[in-house]
Order: C-alpha cells, then sequence, then structure tokens
C-alpha cells in the first residue's frame, strides 16, 4: 500500500479514539522530563547539495519513487515518532530529515565505494515535517550492514537530523535491536551505554491496513532549547 495519510495512519496505529490518541502520542506528562536524544556523527554520506536540488522525489516514502513501478528491495518498515522538548512538550513544524543504505548496504552517494548493488527504485534520503503534536511517520527499508574498515561492520542505522527554530539542531542515528555488529561498531559505542536505549528500535507487527508483511518502529526524538 501507499504511505497512509496522517489522520489514517494514526487512527489505525492506536485504534482508540482522538481525544485518547493525543494523550498516547504525548506519552508522558509534561512533569516528567523527557532525556535528550544521544547525539551522533553526520557520517561522509548525507547526500550533497546537487544531489538534493536533482531528486525528484524528496517526501516521506523512500520506498517508491515517481514514475517508476517498481518497490525498493528489502523489509518495509515504518517509522513512527514524537518529536518533544525536554519536558516532553510536542514540537510543531520540526523538520526531519533521513537518509541511509539500501538494502544491500550502499548509498547513493558518490563517495560511498562499497561494491554492493546500488538499488535504482529506493529514494535513500527524504523528510518531512512534524504535525501539531509533534509527531511525523516514514516508510522505508531496513539498510543492509556494511563494511567500513578491517574487522569493522557497521550495524544495520538509519541517520537522522531534525531541525526547528528556537532549538539545537539534532544528528543522530537509528539502530535495529539485535543486530550482530552493534557491540563492535565504535560509532554505536560512543553512546553512553546508559543511554544506547533510546536510539534502539524494536521492529514490530503494525495494526491491520499496513502494507503486508511490514515492520513498525517507534522513535522518538527530544531536542534541547537554544
Amino acid at each position: 500500500m501507499s504511505l497512509v495519510s496522517r489522520p489514517q495512519f494514526w487512527m489505525l496505529l492506536v485504534g482508540v479514539t482522538a481525544s485518547s490518541i493525543a494523550l498516547l502520542a504525548l506519552g508522558r506528562t509534561s512533569a516528567t522530563p523527557c532525556a535528550a536524544t544521544p547525539l551522533q556523527t553526520e557520517g561522509p554520506f548525507y547526500p550533497p547539495p546537487s544531489q538534493l536540488m536533482a531528486q525528484v522525489d524528496k517526501d516521506n516514502d523512500l520506498t517508491r519513487l515517481a514514475g517508476r513501478a517498481a518497490h525498493a528491495k528489502g523489509q518495509v518498515i515504518y517509522i513512527v515518532g514524537q518529536v518533544r522538548d525536554e519536558a516532553c512538550r510536542p514540537i510543531e513544524g520540526a523538520v526531519v530529515e533521513i537518509w541511509q543504505a539500501g538494502a544491500s548496504g550502499r548509498y547513493s552517494h558518490p563517495r560511498d565505494r562499497n561494491p554492493a548493488p546500488l538499488d535504482p527504485d529506493f529514494q535513500f534520503w527524504g523528510k518531512t515535517a512534524t504535525d501539531s503534536n509533534g509527531r511525523y511517520q516514514f516508510k522505508t527499508v531496513i539498510p543492509g550492514q556494511y563494511p567500513a574498515g578491517p574487522r569493522w561492520t557497521r550495524p544495520s542505522h538509519i541517520h537522522f537530523k531534525v531541525q526547528r527554530s528556537g532549538f539545537r539542531e539534532l544528528t543522530t542515528q537509528m539502530y535495529f535491536e539485535g543486530d550482530p555488529y552493534q557491540d563492535q561498531d565504535p560509532i554505536f559505542l560512543r553512546v553512553p551505554a546508559a543511554e544506547r536505549g533510546r536510539v534502539i528500535v524494536r521492529p514490530e507487527t503494525p495494526p491491520p491496513g499496513f502494507e503486508p508483511d511490514s515492520r513498525l518502529c517507534r522513535f522518538d526524538l527530544t531536542l534541547k532549547g537554544q
């Protein structure tokens, strides 16, 4: 199926009344502090300006490209979450970007020398903006692991960049539970052990109405004020 609209998406996801959706989306009361999301390196493969300008699709569905009938290769996932401040208040209008390797482990970037095949039907980079409750969503695939150096394989991960006026820009990476390469990855290990759970997601079965065999990943993001 195509990416569902935001109202339809959240009704499917929660399956309750509109008032309950707002409460569940917030997840905590404003009296409970939200810890800032750990920072991670941007890495070398953020798309260069010329590539972003030339890219036709700049939306939040990375699994299909305009004018192409084929579907991106790999395990389809929906990433959902909320962008909030350190008081757990939702941040409306935050711009959320993601970029990643395709299922083969290769990025669409001139500096990536990985010989793995490049998926011509995958978008590799996308963006969206949060709604009035700070919520966002993406449809993409789980990226492949790839060699990053001698005896070093990067675990599957997706890069995030979040920007909103009045807040510090957040750049981080999202990892997947159970990846065997996490404990050997120096980038992941820079996150303090007590904070690593904030950048790891557990793919779960989505509610009915989503693409068959897809998975759902919940990833909230907390910004620091200026």
